[in-house]
């Protein structure tokens, strides 16, 4: 399979913008786009939790893409604290949709600080039918914008997560478990750090899962 991964090159508003590409070859399948951690603490499109989010979408046979923000690897521009990259999402998910005009649904998924960029870019955008949120830091970033979360998705997060105490979590688990007409389901993995440091296996398991039983009905 890894000989249909594309290395591509996306018009954005600071540049060219790198990324990874794998077109299924059904037209419509799903699409997905994978957004990547904090470019200041060393992350990229080709961080392992991302890279595994990225091969799981493509065995389910979407049309994925995983991009590298401005300023990271081969993409131009510099870091621009959230509002840069949130410009940068929003233009690869354009160049996605233009390249699979009759997908059957649109997700977007983040890691870490990529979590928040994908939250962000779901309230802009009301095609997106599902999201991944993985780590994300609501002890770090602001999610109170997510009210209401227009659409259902999935939250996972490490039980050791040394980075976001459990109560924060806890707190976000509520406040989305409240609000009527979507489902936000939280999974926790037991032994896993923010980072899913030897527990890559359990969190693609959980991955799979939930997008298998998410895209049953299309």
């Amino acid at each position: 399979m890894d000989n249909k991964i594309l290395e591509i090159f996306i018009p954005g508003p600071a540049g060219r913008l790198e990324a990874k590409y794998y077109k299924s070859k059904k037209s419509t399948s799903p699409i997905a786009l994978v957004l990547q951690p904090h470019p200041q603490y060393g992350g990229t499109m080709n961080n392992k939790v991302v890279v595994d989010t990225f091969h799981t979408f493509m065995e389910n046979d979407f049309s994925v893409c995983r991009v590298n923000f401005r300023g990271v690897g081969k993409s131009d521009g510099e870091f621009d604290n959230g509002q840069g990259e949130l410009a940068d999402a929003a233009a690869a998910l354009d160049w996605l949709e233009r390249e699979n005009f009759d997908n059957s649904q649109c997700w977007v998924s983040g890691f870490s600080f990529g979590s928040l960029i994908a939250m962000q870019l779901l309230m802009r955008r009301p095609e997106i039918n599902r999201f991944i949120a993985i780590s994300p830091q609501p002890n770090v970033y602001d999610f109170s914008f997510l009210s209401p979360c227009p659409t259902s998705g999935l939250m996972v997060y490490g039980k050791k997560d040394e980075l976001v105490p459990v109560e924060n979590i806890n707190e976000l688990n509520k406040r989305l478990s409240d609000q009527k007409g979507i489902k936000v389901e939280f999974q926790s993995i037991p032994e896993a750090n923010h980072f899913f440091s030897k527990n890559e296996t359990s969190l693609v398991k959980f991955l799979d899962k939930y997008i298998k039983k998410e895209t049953a009905l299309y």
